[in-house]
């Protein structure tokens, strides 16, 4: 028999007969590693770890516990899933079943939505059809068979999808994998057999549209998780529970700070308290405009839409945007998706010498994207917004050390609000893009070396650029240890170009400027919802939509409760008075329950006294202060944007 050399991650060369499993090379090296391997990378491409090997290969094998196995795992959970909907359901139609982060989901094409007693039904069977520990056997047919296959089934989403294959990818064969008698349509790899898969939970349902096309059917979604053991799948619930608890949408309602209504889709409605965090956000952003030089300005949000072919967006990004035509004028406007090309022709409509470089502007400017019904969530995905936006203008010269102060103040801010742990990363030029290739490659250099000329690590998102340049992207990972996308520092060569930008150089001559597209917090709509989830709603004081609530204890202090309330709202401090008739443990309960950072209680000793006792949210009892230090304390921490210490000195404690 024919031998092969197969070299394994380490280097090392072995001989095996031409034929060979990645499930047999795992046995010549370990009983261990052959009950863990579930697949097997060969030359680089994943396959099933019983796919024969006939010529010399590199071959690393994946095992369960590894992030490639966790995911080969999740998506044969998902075909288990859809076994089992099958056997309940006959008449139901599969359409896709693709892994996805921590667990997995199918499309199914039912006439009436899951209920939560189905999905518990459904994982009943999952378990008996894990049990009968099916093999899961692979098979390559032409296409037009699996068409036939799959058309005796009524699987008609995956008759739509071989006929993709066939159309647009070019194949003739495509894949299926086979357990017991259900069959589906897969690359692949899977589990070798059905019981592999035994800690899985299915967790909802939701509509979604096939393919994500609002004008195709709407399909039941399921999804699911799976873990390679019972640990592993409750610590990941317990997750899920602490991540509902923290929901912003949850909190949002709680909390009396923004709602959503089917007038205006996916575009948030902020109530006063919520407007309030949304102000003093603002304000932390625009305090940073002067001490480093920003000029803030306001432009239009309807342009004509000519503006937008000379950007670039009209050809890049016109299905993301609105658009609108008045009866009475023979033009096209766009509402506005981003402010580049306003801040471009603010630049354009003045002259400029190389000594008013860089020049900084800033923008608020509400935006308006449009988002697919499926796609939009909460605050984090909506189709209005504003951002801490600004554009650089600036020379050739100046790029590294205006990125590096950028950096600077995006990571100063992210500390401020409690995101301690923080990565960085250069996106690069994406397939679709405006300018050349070289203008590419420079502008990709020039962001690497700002960064390691000042000791950050970063890693390479390849691709993810934007179309008009690569830029440095801030992840920022919250209480639940999730990553965040948030700031974002962007050079682009193109627009200025575009827009035949110039400034006059120390040599007489006319240049052209780079422009940086810069943004903190990003979308202030998204970061509220982020923040929210980060601190349980348990926001820093100097954010707390209300800083201290007092409470008296009966009537007979309502007169000296409304004299402290004067005072600590005239002294800036966001205050209110609760003088229901109420006992003082309700009126605490409710003060915890709406997150309020102190409350100041007043019964007849604090009145003789002229004192308030306070108490801090979720830790008690801090003491009894004379109004003035209360006064004093919470300004003092409310300027600073601190937090009050958990500890008072004995010197603010009457």
């Amino acid at each position: 028999m024919d031998e092969i050399q197969v070299t394994l991650p380490d280097g090392s060369i072995h001989s095996y007969p031409a034929g060979v499993t990645p499930l047999d090379i795992a046995r010549s090296i370990g009983k261990r590693l052959a009950k863990d391997a579930v697949a097997a990378r060969v030359n680089g491409q994943q396959v099933d770890v019983t796919r024969p090997i006939f010529e010399d290969a590199e071959v690393a094998l994946i095992t369960i516990d590894s992030d490639e196995g966790r995911e080969i795992l999740r998506h044969s959970t998902s075909h288990l899933m859809a076994q089992a909907v099958k056997e309940l359901y006959p008449d139901a139609k599969i359409a896709i079943g693709p892994p996805i982060e921590n667990g997995f989901y199918y499309d199914i094409d039912v006439d009436e939505p899951f209920s939560e007693d189905d999905l518990r039904t459904i994982e009943d069977r999952m378990h008996k059809l894990a049990e009968e520990d099916f093999q899961v056997k692979r098979e390559v047919k032409p296409i037009e068979e699996l068409v036939g296959l799959f058309g005796e089934r009524s699987e008609d989403y995956k008759v739509e999808l071989l006929e993709d294959i066939r159309e647009n990818q070019g194949d003739d064969s495509a894949s299926i994998y086979w357990q017991g008698a259900f069959v589906d349509l897969c690359r692949g790899p899977h589990t070798p057999s059905t019981g592999w898969i035994r800690h899985f939970r299915l967790l909802n349902t939701a509509g979604a549209y096939w393919r994500g096309d609002e004008h195709n059917k709407m399909l039941q979604r399921i999804y699911g998780t799976s873990w390679p053991t019972e640990k592993e799948l409750e610590e990941y619930l317990h997750f899920l529970e602490e991540a509902r608890e923290r929901d912003h949408r949850k909190l949002g309602k709680e909390l009396d700070l923004f709602s959503f209504h089917p007038e205006a889709p996916a575009s948030p409605f902020f109530h006063p308290k919520g407007t309030v965090i949304y102000n003093e956000l603002v304000e932390y952003i625009r305090s940073l405009y002067g001490q480093y030089d920003y000029q803030e300005v306001i432009t239009p949000q309807i342009l004509d839409v000519e503006l937008w072919h000379r950007s670039g967006h009209y050809d890049n990004y016109q299905e993301n945007m609105y658009f609108t035509s008045p009866k009475d004028e023979q033009r096209t406007y766009a509402v506005k998706p981003m402010n580049c090309p306003t801040h471009a022709l603010l630049f354009a409509g003045q002259k400029h010498s190389y000594r008013d470089l860089p020049l900084r502007i800033a923008d608020f400017g509400r935006l308006h994207r449009y988002e697919r019904a499926g796609v939009t969530s909460g605050l984090t995905r909506v189709r209005t917004f504003a951002q801490d936006d600004a554009h650089i203008f600036c020379t050739f010269d100046q790029i590294e050390p205006e990125v590096i102060q950028l950096v600077e103040i995006i990571l100063n801010a992210y500390q401020l609000f409690g995101f301690e742990e923080v990565e960085i990363e250069i996106s690069t030029r994406p397939e679709k893009h405006i300018g050349d290739v070289d203008t590419w490659d420079t502008a990709e250099e020039l962001l690497k070396k700002a960064l390691e000329n000042q000791g950050y690590t970063y890693a390479i998102n390849e691709g993810d650029g934007a179309f008009y340049g690569p830029k440095i992207d801030f992840i920022v990972k919250d209480a639940l240890r999730r990553d965040w996308q948030l700031g974002t520092v962007q050079l682009d060569f193109m627009m200025p170009e575009r827009f035949d930008l110039t400034y006059t150089a120390s040599s007489g001559k006319e240049e052209r400027p780079v422009m940086v597209h810069r943004a903190i917090l990003g979308s202030l709509e998204r970061f509220i919802g982020i923040l929210l989830e980060h601190t349980a709603g348990e926001l820093p004081l100097w954010l707390a939509p209300v800083q201290c609530r007092i409470l008296p204890i009966t009537d007979t202090q309502r007169n000296y409760a409304q004299l402290i309330h004067q005072e600590l709202t005239a002294a800036g401090i966001r205050t209110e008075l609760d003088d229901r008739s109420e006992t003082v443990g309700a009126k605490i309960r409710d003060a915890e329950l709406q997150k309020i950072p102190y409350m100041a209680i007043i019964g007849p000793r604090e009145v003789e006294h002229e004192t308030v006792s306070l108490r801090e949210h979720t830790l008690g009892d801090r003491g009894e202060l004379t109004v003035s230090k209360l006064r004093d304390l919470l300004v003092e921490h409310i300027d600073t944007k601190q937090q009050m210490n958990h500890k008072m000195k004995e010197d603010q404690i009457v």
